[in-house]
């Protein structure tokens, strides 16, 4: 009996009638366990893994945009390398690394550059001797040296443009950086392309040839880009102007004088300025040529067309004085000089032949007059 006592409460407390009974909480709604169920805190757990988080500085430094392949390169071997060589790469290698990074990338910016900021570019790379100040140079300065260039520029297109690209430029002048580079990279073609269609106008207005007309009318009636419109201008133009001075050189040489076609066809055998010259200025000296040559041809007035110098009255003048001196013997024309041979009859025959001449002139000269005095007797 004593024993069925004993034992009868301890039944009692384990059996599940009493353990769920009116006053026990509900199911799933357990009350929070006492202090000293509670897990106490472990502080002599080993901290994270160092390895682990410089692994993961690495991978964030080598998946930055401004990693370049040799800082991608070195931290991938650094992480290949173990702890000892990651935390030598985040502490010294990348820093050396980015600077050489920084310095890479200011020297690209050479490319594009104008005078002020390449000046700058010089300069910070002399002086730049901490990652900061080549930071500021390529984030900040650039920017402000470029725009002071780009000023400089669009004040240079405005001394040359036309009236659209002058009203453009000076616009951009006064807005932002933005819009200064926005004028240099688009604007700037736009304006000219307005301009350049007013001096295509102005061409076709001036000019003779048919080639070049027609291909200007075919060009602005169409739907030209800005390039198309300048290369027209600094390129096309030039080579139809020739095409039409090739035609207008024919034209000219077709039925000219010998110096015109010889002038004409050198030209048309030299160059575009050859062509260009002769149209100007060669094709007029030549026909003044041709004109001197047929002047020359002419009769000159008062001649006898013989080119003789002979006297109306029949007379001649001689320049002999009469007197004889030295050998009188005659030598013949293509013989040997041998003097021709004597008649046999000296000095004085010949003066006696000589007055008989002029007897016989005077008795003919009393006989006219006798004949002419009986004649007016008779009258």
């Amino acid at each position: 009996m004593v024993t069925t006592a004993a034992l009868a409460p301890a039944v009692l407390m384990a059996s599940p009638a009493f353990a769920a009974g009116s006053d026990a909480p509900a199911a799933g709604k357990q009350p929070a366990p006492t202090a000293p169920d509670q897990a106490v805190p472990d502080h002599t757990a080993p901290a994270p893994d160092q390895g682990e988080e410089d692994r993961k500085t690495i991978l964030a430094i080598i998946a930055d945009p401004m990693a370049s392949e040799y800082m991608k390169e070195a931290g991938r071997k650094a992480i290949a390398d173990g702890p000892q060589a990651m935390r030598k790469f985040i502490e010294v290698d990348q820093h050396k690394i980015r600077m050489d990074d920084y310095r890479i990338a200011i020297l690209r910016l050479l490319q594009n550059a104008g005078p002020g900021l390449k000046e700058g570019i010089n300069k910070i790379l002399d002086t730049g001797d901490t990652i900061e100040k080549l930071r500021h140079f390529y984030d900040v300065t650039q920017h402000e040296l470029r725009d002071d260039d780009n000023k400089v520029e669009i004040s240079r297109l405005i001394g040359t443009g036309g009236p659209a690209v002058k009203e453009a430029g000076k616009k951009a002048l006064k807005g932002t950086p933005a819009d200064r580079a926005q004028f240099l990279k688009t604007g700037r073609f736009l304006a000219q392309a307005s301009d350049d269609r007013v001096e295509l106008a102005r061409i076709d207005e001036s000019w003779d040839g048919p080639i070049l007309s027609e291909a200007i009318g075919k060009l602005l009636n169409g739907s030209p880009t800005p390039a198309e419109l300048r290369h027209f201008l600094e390129v096309t133009q030039y080579e139809l102007r020739d095409q039409d001075n090739r035609v207008a050189i024919a034209k000219i040489i077709d039925g000219g004088g010998p110096e015109l076609v010889k002038a004409g066809r050198a030209a048309l055998a030299g160059t575009a300025a050859d062509r260009t010259e002769f149209l100007k200025t060669g094709q007029h000296e030549a026909r003044a040529k041709d004109q001197a040559a047929k002047d020359k041809e002419k009769p000159t007035p008062g001649k006898d067309g013989k080119g003789g110098d002979a006297k109306g009255d029949g007379s001649a003048a001689g320049s002999g004085t009469g007197a004889t001196t030295g050998n009188t013997a005659t030598t013949a024309q293509g013989r040997t000089g041998a003097p021709l041979a004597t008649t046999g009859a000296g000095d004085q025959t010949t003066l006696i032949a000589g007055g008989a001449g002029t007897a016989l002139v005077a008795g003919a000269g009393l006989m006219l007059a006798a004949r002419m005095r009986r004649a007016g007797a008779k009258g």
